[in-house]
């Protein structure tokens, strides 16, 4: 396939809308005129990429009405998704081309101008993350080990208690660590840290081999928090 191949079903369909369509103009791979409108800016690539969105963002110096075409999305749903994303912030329109005895050209996006709608359950998750957990335990970028969040934090808190003192009740661990949810995170064990041995009362729990493992790899963490658990 050829960004020309995609040329003549784009200028058709804008055809049908009124428009008088010329290609290569002022190095513009389509413009559009409709009357006294501002005029249409179609950029031409036989697959979405960063150039396209470059070319795109360079003819918003012209007009506001700015799209890029390529051929419909294929494999995985997250890149056509990512796609809209993107030209959506940057208000860039996106057409799709499907090429075959009847060409289809789909308008997925029209340039408009962005506004974010602000999620507040999630500004919220983000400031109470932020606030609950201690100090700065990651580095930016690190994928070798899991993000130390607050949570994990409280977790290693229980861990380091039950390593210190062996099989405990639920409620002397929450005292001893300083984490009012010890009982609910030790019974959800999210990580596979805790168990309740056989023949011990109830909510008694003690460390699981994985539990152990995660200490010795979290030592830094454990350590900076100064947990006082014996």
């Amino acid at each position: 396939m050829r960004e020309t191949d995609l040329y003549t079903p784009v200028k058709a369909f804008l055809e049908a809308q009124g428009y008088t369509v010329k290609s290569e103009v002022e190095g513009c791979d389509a413009v559009a005129i409709r009357g006294g409108e501002p005029p249409v800016i179609v950029e031409l690539k036989t697959m979405f990429s960063l150039a396209l969105v470059f070319q795109g963002i360079a003819r918003q110096s012209v007009t506001d009405n700015v799209y890029l075409a390529v051929p419909p999305f294929s494999g995985r749903t997250t890149r056509r998704k990512d796609a809209l994303a993107l030209c959506r912030q940057l208000g860039l329109g996106l057409l799709t081309v499907r090429l075959g005895p009847v060409p289809l050209v789909e308008a997925l996006l029209d340039p408009a101008r962005y506004r974010p709608r602000k999620r507040r359950r999630a500004l919220g998750r983000l400031l109470r993350e932020f606030q609950h957990r201690v100090g700065d335990p990651n580095d930016g970028g690190a994928s070798r080990r899991k993000i130390v969040t607050a949570y994990r934090q409280d977790a290693l808190r229980c861990a380091a208690c039950l390593d210190a003192n062996g099989p405990t009740k639920a409620a002397l661990v929450a005292a001893a660590a300083g984490v009012p949810r010890a009982g609910d995170m030790m019974r959800a064990d999210h990580y596979g840290w805790f168990e309740r041995p056989a023949d011990t009362p109830r909510g008694v729990y003690d460390l699981t081999p994985k539990g152990r493992t995660a200490l010795e790899e979290y030592a830094d963490v454990v350590s900076a928090l100064g947990i006082p658990c014996a």
